[in-house]
């Protein structure tokens, strides 16, 4: 902790321990933004991830975090011994027999491998966590809030959760019915989610946090563009899109929307981003003969995709509901794009136009609607004017109304509560960018 943050150590010793399905994880940067500014508050933290990490490139901000780090067994046959002994040491805690009633329950209505994972994760979870440990915190509904649940059950300890976007959309309404009735309170990161969670909680159990962004750990946007409207093919139209390529980023629709463009439009894409559907979206982008338009990169680490977006003149994002129902929250980058004064076009879908109001801080149209994509895209590259206005109101809304101390201030004050802390101060800390240092998923 840095000399300027000594005095914001709240006065107990307790510590705080994050359940995570992963960790770390280059698609969940706001979760480790989060977790970095809870630490320079003075909140002592660690991390127990259910899984080793998967990807090659890790941001930044991971080196700077200082909490420990453990890894549950991910697979209970992994590690035998590590889950008996677990199950001797929960067999003899006062909290075993309400555990097992309530795990029953939810096996009756769940009779799944992943449900007997998350109780052998919790057994072992509650005999390995330090007696220091307070409170018990869950990024995410799904997996992650049913082991810190057990474990909080089984240990006599509160626990609280953080809902983002898969988690809500995804999971049963009588798992979250039930969780959100165990939980000593949660957040979540969208006025949609948070509809969705308020018809299933008690009264005033879920407030609403946005992420928002930390832009003293962002550079600064980089000078104007240039004009580019697609008329010269040895100066494109730079487009970028940046986002795990799964069914709800609707990557799909992006490359029918780019097929119907106007042959004297000239234009360039780069999509990061790596996922499930790679090989699919690829082999689209083939079929259309686009090969040689588009650039697929892979999952990036985050300078390198700053990087893009200040390369780039026009950020897409056409987001939609998947066939499982999953969907997206109010995804980072958009916040990430406006902070690099790179004008938006995306779906007026889930958490989108909490940040983005159709034609004054970007371009919204229709989920799964490729022929307005296309048009918009259209009307955008040949109007580079229209791109720099609306680009720099989003940039002024990011930095007015989406703050990340407002969220890490209600996230901070509950989390004081709960573990019995003294709460932290709530102060802005300098940065370069301390003028509007203002701060939501994937």
């Amino acid at each position: 902790m840095s000399a300027r943050d000594a005095s914001a150590r709240p006065a107990s010793g307790a510590r705080i321990a994050i359940v995570l399905k992963g960790y770390p994880r280059l698609s969940e940067t706001f979760i480790a933004q989060e977790i970095l500014a809870l630490e320079g508050r003075g909140f002592d933290l660690e991390v127990w991830s259910l899984r080793h990490p998967t990807d090659g490139e890790r941001h930044p901000i991971h080196a700077a975090i200082g909490a420990p780090v453990a890894y549950l067994p991910e697979y209970l046959h992994h590690a035998p011994s590590r889950v008996l002994r677990g199950f001797l040491a929960a067999a003899r805690r006062p909290g075993f027999f309400g555990l097992m009633r309530a795990f029953a329950r939810d096996l009756v209505r769940d009779p799944t491998p992943a449900r007997l994972r998350r109780l052998g994760q919790a057994l072992v979870l509650a005999r390995e966590l330090p007696g220091a440990v307070a409170h018990l915190h869950a990024h995410f509904l799904h997996a992650p809030a049913s082991v810190a649940r057990y474990a909080a059950l089984l240990t006599g300890r509160r626990w609280s959760a953080s809902a983002h976007a898969k988690d809500i959309w995804t999971t049963p309404a009588w798992d979250l019915s039930d969780k959100l009735a165990d939980a000593a309170w949660a957040v979540t990161c969208t006025r949609d989610g948070l509809a969705r969670l308020d018809a299933l909680a008690p009264p005033g159990r879920v407030a609403l946090a946005y992420h928002g962004l930390d832009l003293a750990r962002l550079p600064g946007p980089p000078p104007p563009r240039p004009p580019r409207d697609g008329s010269d093919r040895a100066d494109p139209v730079r487009l970028v899109s940046v986002g795990r390529l799964v069914a709800k980023k609707g990557h799909d629709d992006l490359i029918a929307a780019l097929t119907r463009l106007p042959a004297g439009l000239h234009w360039h894409l780069d999509l990061i981003g790596d996922g499930e559907r790679r090989g699919e979206i690829e082999a689209l982008a083939r079929s259309h003969g686009l090969q040689a338009r588009i650039r697929f990169h892979g999952a990036r680490a985050h300078p390198a995709v700053i990087a893009a977006m200040q390369e780039a003149d026009l950020f897409v994002l056409p987001t939609k509901a998947a066939p499982s129902g999953d969907r997206d929250g109010l995804p980072n980058v958009l916040m990430e794009a406006a902070s690099q004064d790179l004008p938006i076009l995306a779906t007026a879908f889930a958490g989108t136009p909490e940040f983005v109001t159709d034609g004054v801080h970007g371009v919204l149209v229709a989920p799964g609607d490729p022929v307005s994509l296309s048009e918009a895209i259209v009307a955008l590259a040949r109007d580079p004017g229209r791109r720099r206005r609306l680009a720099v109101a989003a940039g002024a809304r990011l930095r007015a109304e989406f703050t990340h101390e407002a969220g890490i201030d209600l996230i901070g004050a509950r989390l004081a509560a709960s573990a019995g802390l003294v709460p932290a101060p709530m102060r802005r800390v300098p940065g370069p960018h301390a003028a509007g240092c203002p701060s939501c998923a994937s």
